[in-house]
């Protein structure tokens, strides 16, 4: 695996992590009941963007060691995902 190939893969995962932890614990203006004019009752009131970005950042860590592993021992390989046979056979 190239050093471009891992840093992708690291921004793939980082990036859906970051995306499922956006939503936990989100309070909202119309939770806290400060609804500023002009704004919609579900906009964000405390978010913790910070918190959130190093938290995803870990567990994408995580993640994505263990996928590199997974890649670079060989235990599953392209071929393995080639369902319809259209690599064709190995040379």
């Amino acid at each position: 695996m190239a050093i471009t190939s891992a840093i992708v893969l690291f921004a793939v995962i980082w990036f859906m992590t970051f995306f499922i932890a956006l939503p936990i614990r989100v309070r909202t203006q119309g939770d806290e009941g400060k609804i500023e004019p002009g704004t919609h009752a579900g906009a964000p009131e405390v978010h913790n963007l910070k918190r959130k970005a190093l938290i995803s950042t870990a567990v994408a860590l995580v993640i994505w060691a263990i996928v590199v592993t997974i890649i670079l021992s060989g235990v599953i390989s392209v071929r393995d995902l080639d369902w319809f046979n259209r690599m064709g056979p190995e040379g």
